[in-house]
């Protein structure tokens, strides 16, 4: 699933393709599209995993990517690399042909009404963009998330803060030594504003080109300390990385138990 930090870095590079031009074809599953066509493009942004291509005429073009979803760029009349039937987006320029393939959602939002200001208010502060502040983060969490919500679902609620995945889930529990199986009652105030600062932290820090890094030990035993590497040592204490499916909605999840005792 892309993370906070990947859909900002999307946002960039569709900003550079489609900021200022007209779009002269729009596609899209199940959605009228009349009102983009011969609209020109003003801004593209993100907000933690959602992405908004906003139109001058006030439309905007809201995608998730889900699991699956990925966005590919081509030349008019170039072949591509994906089956149609695969294609949630088409937005076509003069430059280029746009794709966004197998996303879990499209919608059209008009940029002042209900439903894209109701979106905006479901999401919580976005880390990709700085440290979110502390007193949001726990008037969201003490209003949005049970006290026994385990804190694999905690770091990935989007409500209470924007941008986190299951990669980043797995790397900001490890560092701050937290099993996945606690719950969200366990942790003091302070320790919870310390998880998603560093998880601000760790996606401010991979805005960059490159592979995603959490660990910048150079010894070439790779850039992540525990996210998929189930069954090997652990890099810090040699003890097991253990994996299974954790959650509400089951992810794979992986945490050394040695190094991972709090609270």
């Amino acid at each position: 699933m892309p993370e906070g930090d990947t859909v900002h870095k999307l946002a960039r590079v569709l900003a550079s393709d489609l900021s200022g031009q007209v779009l002269h074809g729009v596609q899209a599953r199940r959605l009228d599209v009349s009102g983009l066509i011969g609209t020109r493009v003003a801004s593209v942004a993100s907000q933690g995993k959602h992405l908004s291509i906003l139109c001058e005429n006030g439309l905007i073009l809201r995608s998730h990517l889900g699991l699956y979803g990925t966005w590919h760029r081509y030349a008019p009349g170039e072949p591509w690399r994906r089956p149609a039937w695969q294609a949630s987006l088409i937005l076509a320029t003069d430059a280029h042909v746009l794709v966004c393939f197998n996303a879990k959602e499209v919608e059209i939002q008009a940029s002042q009404g209900w439903r894209r200001r109701d979106a905006q208010d479901r999401l919580g502060p976005d880390l990709a963009r700085g440290r979110a502040p502390p007193a949001t983060l726990l008037a969201r969490t003490n209003a949005l998330v049970d006290p026994e919500t385990l804190l694999v679902d905690l770091l990935l609620d989007q409500r209470v803060a924007a941008g986190i995945g299951n990669v980043y889930k797995c790397e900001v529990l490890f560092l701050a030594g937290l099993a996945p199986q606690a719950h969200r009652a366990a942790l003091p105030s302070d320790t919870l504003i310390g998880l998603y600062d560093l998880a601000s932290d760790l996606l401010r820090a991979n805005l960059g080109s490159g592979p995603r890094v959490t660990r910048r030990e150079s010894d070439g035993r790779g850039g992540l300390w525990v996210y998929g590497r189930g069954g090997q040592a652990c890099l810090r204490c040699g003890g097991l990385v253990r994996r299974d499916r954790l959650g509400v909605n089951p992810r794979p999840t992986y945490w050394c138990s040695g190094c991972q005792t709090g609270p």
